[in-house]
């Protein structure tokens, strides 16, 4: 019978070798304080924005590392609106996605708040608020409780199963979650960004929920990662990296979880993501930067609300190409107005106009 890491008799007592993690560990902790130093630099609103591309980022690629295809202006207009920030538009946002984002949410902005049985009760039931996953019918808001056989992670087609991993039984979750939600809670010895990668593996050890384990898995990550910056900003996505190194991944857990209690390749792992995410994260400075620029070159120009609004849409990653229509649209005006309002920005060097007839449309200069 295969041997998975919880029915070692030593489970939970996890060990690593200290000095191969330290020293990754000690280069992940440059790196995030050379990241927030740099953005303490940039200013309210422009972190603000940054942390609205980051969160609509984390949760896109948390669902997608699932098979979930999110709709994302659903999901940055839900998460905008949580975070007090207009970025035009009116969008309406489905149940299911705005569950998610309430999650990730408060995940981060409470990640000071002790993680208790209910609140995780509450994070899974969010996602899915119609009690279902798919086409089936879930446990929503309690434990799994295996009346369909043992939690197993399996592929191949129905008949040829392979079992990659079996969490531990139903029956044991009640002690297995009070020592995991103890550790969270209450260990002020482990190191928190370590913390973070301990507390990723355990929960996805234990697999607790008859689904969305590994949502909030990550969405644990992202709290405990916050309190290891005593910041609810977010400013890299674990998830997006995930998401990019989803088969490694998925190989790594795998490999830890029927293993011995060795955990050093999943914390080498995670931290090397880590790293790897914080360096992404400089993709997303540049389009700050690039807003930054933007408003500081065109200090003197004078925009009304409207152009003000279209402008930040276009600056925050507007999708597709800029046209009359649009223009209307998003500001809830004539086609006129719009014309006006175009034709004012082409003539004060801020937008070009491309194309000709029905596939005109108009850039940033």
């Amino acid at each position: 019978m295969k041997k998975y890491i919880w029915q070692n008799p030593e489970y939970p007592d996890f060990t690593y070798d200290k000095d191969l993690i330290i020293t990754l560990l000690s280069e992940v902790r440059l790196r995030q304080g050379l990241l927030l130093g740099k953005m303490q630099r940039l200013g309210f609103e422009n972190s603000k924005h940054t942390v609205l591309n980051v969160l609509t980022e984390d949760v896109i690629k948390s669902s997608e590392i699932e098979g979930v295809k999110l709709n994302i202006e659903q999901v940055r207009s839900s998460i905008a609106q949580r975070l007090g920030l207009d970025i035009g538009g009116d969008v309406y946002v489905e149940r299911d996605v705005q569950g998610i984002v309430d999650m990730m949410l408060d995940a981060t902005l409470n990640y000071d708040k002790p993680v208790t049985e209910d609140r995780l009760f509450g994070w899974q039931a969010s996602m899915f608020p119609g009690g279902r996953s798919g086409l089936y019918r879930i446990n929503v808001g309690k434990y799994r409780d295996d009346r369909n056989g043992p939690m197993q992670v399996v592929s191949g087609p129905v008949g040829h199963e392979k079992v990659h991993y079996e969490a531990p039984p139903a029956s044991s979750l009640d002690a297995e979650m009070e020592r995991l939600l103890n550790f969270i809670n209450n260990d002020n010895s482990t190191d928190l960004v370590l913390k973070a990668g301990i507390v990723h593996l355990w929960f996805v050890i234990i697999h607790p929920f008859e689904d969305g384990n590994g949502r909030i898995a990550r969405a644990l990550t992202d709290l405990i990662l916050a309190r290891s910056e005593n910041s609810s900003e977010r400013f890299y996505s674990m998830s997006s990296q995930i998401k990019k190194e989803r088969k490694s991944y998925y190989e790594i857990l795998q490999l830890t979880q029927t293993d011995n209690l060795d955990i050093t390749l999943w914390l080498k792992w995670f931290l090397e993501n880590m790293i790897a995410a914080i360096n992404s994260s400089e993709n997303l400075l540049n389009d700050v930067f690039k807003k930054t620029e933007f408003w500081n070159l065109n200090k003197s120009v004078t925009f009304n609300e409207r152009q003000i609004k279209v402008l930040k849409k276009i600056l925050d990653n507007f999708e597709g190409n800029l046209t009359t229509q649009k223009w209307a649209k998003i500001c809830n005006c004539s086609h006129d107005t719009a014309n006006r309002d175009i034709t004012d920005l082409i003539n004060k060097n801020i937008l070009i106009k491309q194309g000709e007839a029905r596939s005109t449309h108009y850039i940033l200069k």
